[in-house]
Formats: C-alpha cells, structure tokens, sequence
C-alpha cells in the first residue's frame, strides 16, 4: 500500500510524483472522513428535529472547537487553522440541519 510505503520511507528520500501521490491519498481521506462526519451530523440533525431540540448547541460547538485545539497541538498543526476547519464543518452543518427542519 503506497501509504504505508510512505510511512516508513524518509520524505527527503521520495520523488516529487511520490510525494504527490502521497499528498492525493491523503486528500481523498480527508474528504472521505468529511463525508462520514457530515453524515453522522445529519443523523445527529435527525435526532434534534425528531425530539425537538435547538439547533444550535454552543457548550457542543466548544467542546469540538476544544477538542480540535487539542489534536492540532498533539499533531503540531497550527491550531488557528484546524479551529478555522472546524468551525466552517460546524457552520455549514448547522446550514444543513436549519434547511431540512
């Protein structure tokens, strides 16, 4: 699998179409883990609109923004950025779940 290949090999010893290639696997995950997230945020859409329960749930909203402050400083990943993903999935599921109520 070229991403365990990846993995073990030193970056500065792959060609630029293997990096590449590696950065094209990644972004097909990444979309991946955003369609599995967003249906999971739909599902949780269905269940506030089936008991009827608000939207918006800021104490929530904290927790992921906290949460995904925590895993960008675990990962070395500039924490304003994964906050600034995060917060545009929160807002376009909020978006969603507002249009299908």
């Amino acid at each position: 699998m070229a991403n365990d290949d990846a993995n073990r090999r030193n970056p500065n010893d792959m060609t630029l179409d293997e990096l590449r290639d590696e950065i094209e696997s990644i972004d097909r995950e990444l979309v991946e883990l955003i369609a599995r997230r967003t249906y999971v945020a739909d599902t949780v859409a269905e269940v506030k609109s089936a008991q009827d329960i608000p939207t918006t749930d800021e104490s929530q909203e904290q927790r992921v923004m906290d949460r995904a402050g925590e895993n960008a400083e675990k990962f070395e990943v500039d924490s304003n950025l994964v906050k600034a993903i995060f917060r545009l999935l929160i807002e376009l599921n909020k978006v969603e779940q507002r249009e299908n109520r």
